[in-house]
């Protein structure tokens, strides 16, 4: 008998408060059980490394590790959080031992395709479940402190984020694992997995051929009778060795990977020259044909047989058949063989990982950064579009419509179908293809998205290839500005911002700007999740998080627009300051992200002309369901009427500007006048994200397309509104910018559990939605990080 184990390391290395509201001590719980379990935690830590001493003030930690044999989990010392973007450096190491002793798996399906005239038996096997890593996030106060202070910290859980290591995963496996706790508790903890199939180190076998040993006399492939002595033995034996063969290839293969990627090569010269399965298996079965006696056992063959027997295992050793032609203590000494080198290739990997755990750190996150795009494109649908060469100007004009499309008569066919329901129709078909989607990958699974695959938000992506713009004037501030030199601009901003000399700027660096700017009665951490992830992506990025119309967003969308340029301007020049003083400043990235009408408020903003001198710096433009074209066209008659009663019993004046009854003539309200206005044009990357479900703003407004009901109208409100979409996309199709990014996504929420309220119906839930829940942000965010870096 050889007992295994997964052994799953796991390496913390950092906590970093990204946004907990409450100060006070925290500590990491980690336990295991299998996915198909009872509920039992089977992983047992088995050793701890602590790889540097804690680098916290006396004040800032109490106590140490501990390990709790109730529920075998493993908990770190507590530490004290008192700010936001704290790191707390922990930079230890638990191993878990998973035992396979007690497991009663069902064979491989390959393994019962040989004996499918069998009924279906049960075996002790390698493991085909997956193992649930749970991590919670132990809070106490900040008052308590002692006794008192354990107590409370070992029975209190603030947030809990579970993780599914796959079957294939516990072979081998080395992965980066971002741990984040909800929206109450944005806490990342920086942790690497390392798994690894070994065995029991204490077990010793001495390999003995006695006469009568079991043998499979099948050497064809086949499995022998369900009567034959042994049977269920061999095979559980036959399927540990090829997973101990595999868990090798894999631990050494990864190991040569990562000693590449951080250029500090492990030298396996020795071992590799070492190496020879092919000669060890043909050892051991010559072994078996010498201790076999002639008396019936084992039929005799005359040497070109036997040769042309060993030849045909020889070429794949590995092979069922192959393996089956060994007795069990060759098949023993086998495993045992294999399972020594494991233990070799495993502990000169953990001596590697403690003397570069950084490095490896950093090739891990960006590995699997690069492999989420590809892993979570399973909610998001892609298409290309080409930009249209011109909408309808005028009631007697043609038209030319994606594609070529000409007349109005075409425009009325190809607008026919509500959009809005076109498109949640489209996601509501592929959720369910996602719900009949087997999910088999080796990657580690976030249980916050594959937990439940049919829940996470359904993402349309929708790329819009430019095309040459319509018109182009050119006569506003805002393209003289980018004309001027760029050497005149950096005077006007600071006379001591921009370092002079080539050096200088080659060697400065690039101050990355995020403002984030709230909706309509919002709060100005109403975009913290989006800008969590932001600050995930990029960490060195600056961010504001606006505050001057916080409570001020009823009136006049000039007078927000002019407190917010005026913060943002205050704002960037701290920060240039700040950087010109400690070493020099090459350039300026600024981006905005706006929610609701704070997409109003930021055009407003660009349009003032304090901000003139920054234009030329902006970056990504990130609009969360933002009204571009205003109300003018609002099928929503329940929202239609709660904006009526908010201009009657209200007099809100920003009310008015949205639906465009600040003015008599169309063409001298607020919103027309703003669509005039070159507010996209010098943003390098654009993207509009909207939703179907959301009731709040029109679903045109939001992806700055034609709409239906415009198309059929031919009153002066009708052409008002096609100028304005067509100002706002020649704007974003002019080439003021060489190479722009222009992104329409659709975001489809699955509402299933908000149930049947007025939320819903009103369509206020998918508008707050955007808020409340990230993961759309992960999806996007993560599958375009170069937008935003």
């Amino acid at each position: 008998m050889l007992d295994t184990f997964h052994e799953v390391a796991i390496y913390l290395h950092r906590f970093h408060n990204l946004d907990l509201f409450q100060q006070g001590w925290y500590q990491i719980k980690i336990s295991m059980k299998w996915e198909d379990g009872d509920g039992t935690y089977v992983g047992i830590p088995s050793r701890v490394v602590q790889y540097e001493a804690p680098k916290m003030g006396s004040d800032d930690s109490y106590g140490v590790w501990r390990i709790d044999d109730s529920d075998n989990s493993f908990s770190t010392q507590p530490f004290k959080i008192r700010y936001a973007r704290q790191d707390v450096p922990l930079s230890v190491m638990i191993a878990f031992n998973v035992s396979l002793s007690n497991r009663e798996v069902q064979l491989d399906c390959s393994i019962q395709a040989h004996r499918s005239h069998l009924p279906c038996l049960n075996y002790q096997v390698p493991a085909k479940s997956g193992v649930i890593i749970k991590f919670e996030l132990i809070y106490s106060p900040l008052l308590e402190k002692g006794s008192e202070l354990q107590a409370i910290l070992s029975t209190s859980a603030a947030a809990v984020h579970e993780f599914r290591i796959p079957p294939k995963a516990l072979l081998g496996l080395h992965s980066y694992c971002p741990v984040l706790f909800d929206a109450f508790h944005s806490a990342l903890v920086d942790i690497s997995i390392h798994i690894s199939l070994l065995k029991t180190v204490a077990q010793t076998f001495q390999k003995k051929l006695p006469s009568n040993s079991f043998t499979v006399e099948n050497i064809d492939g086949k499995f022998p009778d369900k009567s034959t002595k042994g049977f269920g033995k061999v095979v559980k034996e036959v399927l540990l060795v090829k997973s101990l063969l595999t868990a090798r290839d894999i631990l050494l293969e990864e190991a040569q990977k990562l000693g590449r990627a951080i250029d500090q090569t492990i030298d396996f010269t020795e071992f590799i020259s070492q190496l020879d399965d092919t000669k060890l298996f043909g050892s051991l079965l010559q072994a078996d044909v010498s201790s076999t006696s002639s008396d019936g056992k084992r039929p005799e063959f005359d040497d070109s047989q036997k040769s042309k027997e060993k030849e045909s295992l020889f070429l794949d050793f590995r092979s069922n058949g192959a393996l089956q032609s060994l007795s069990r203590d060759s098949l023993l000494h086998f495993a045992h063989t294999i399972g020594n080198q494991n233990h070799y290739l495993w502990n000169t990997f953990l001596n590697f990982h403690r003397a570069n755990k950084t490095k490896i750190m950093e090739y891990l996150r960006e590995s699997w950064a690069n492999d989420r795009r590809i892993e979570w494109s399973i909610w998001m649908v892609h298409s290309k579009v080409e930009m249209p060469h011109h909408f309808i100007s005028s009631r007697g004009d043609e038209v030319s419509l994606h594609g070529g499309l000409r007349g109005k008569v075409s425009v009325l066919r190809k607008l026919a179908d509500d959009p809005a329901q076109t498109a949640a129709t489209r996601a509501e078909l592929h959720r369910r293809s996602i719900a009949q989607m087997k999910i088999n990958s080796r990657s580690i699974q976030d249980l916050q998205i594959f937990g439940d695959p049919s829940s996470v938000p359904v993402v349309i992506v929708e790329r819009v290839i430019n095309a040459p713009r319509r018109s182009s004037s050119g006569n506003s501030y805002f393209g003289q500005a980018i004309q001027r030199a760029p050497s005149t601009l950096l005077t006007e901003l600071s006379s001591a911002s921009i370092v002079s000399g080539a050096n200088h700027l080659q060697n400065g660096r690039v101050l990355k700007i995020v403002i984030f700017v709230h909706g309509f009665q919002g709060h100005h951490l109403d975009l913290r999740l989006v800008r969590n992830q932001w600050l995930l992506i990029d960490p060195k990025v600056e961010f504001l998080m606006s505050e001057a119309n916080e409570d001020k967003t009823s009136g006049d969308f000039r007078e927000m627009g002019n407190r917010l340029a005026k913060e943002v301007v205050s704002f960037v020049k701290k920060k240039m300051d700040k950087v010109s003083r400690s070493g020099g400043l090459r350039s300026i990235k600024l981006s905005f992200v706006g929610h609701s009408i704070g997409n109003v408020i930021i055009r407003t903003a660009l349009a003032d002309s304090i901000m003139e001198p920054y234009l030329r710096f902006l970056h990504t433009y990130v609009s969360v369901s933002g009204p571009h074209l205003g109300y003018l066209y609002s099928s929503n008659s329940l929202f239609n009427s709660g904006l009526w009663l908010l201009k009657k019993l209200k007099s809100t004046q920003c009310i008015h500007q949205l639906t465009l009854t600040d003015d008599p003539d169309l063409q001298n309200t607020f919103f027309f006048k703003l669509c005039q206005q070159k507010t996209l044009e010098n943003f390098k990357n654009i993207i509009l994200l909207s939703s179907p479900q959301d009731g709040y703003v029109p679903y045109h407004s939001a992806r700055i397309e034609l709409c239906p009901a415009s198309s059929s109208d031919f009153s002066k409100r009708g052409k008002v509104f096609l100028e304005m979409l067509n100002n706002c996309l020649d704007q974003i199709r002019s080439p003021s910018v060489e190479h722009r990014v222009f992104m329409r996504c659709d975001v489809n929420f699955n509402m299933s559990s908000h149930g049947k309220n007025l939320n819903t119906f009103i369509g206020r839930a998918a508008h707050i939605e955007f808020l409340e829940t990230d993961i759309f942000a992960k999806l996007i965010m993560w599958s375009f990080p170069d937008l935003l870096q």
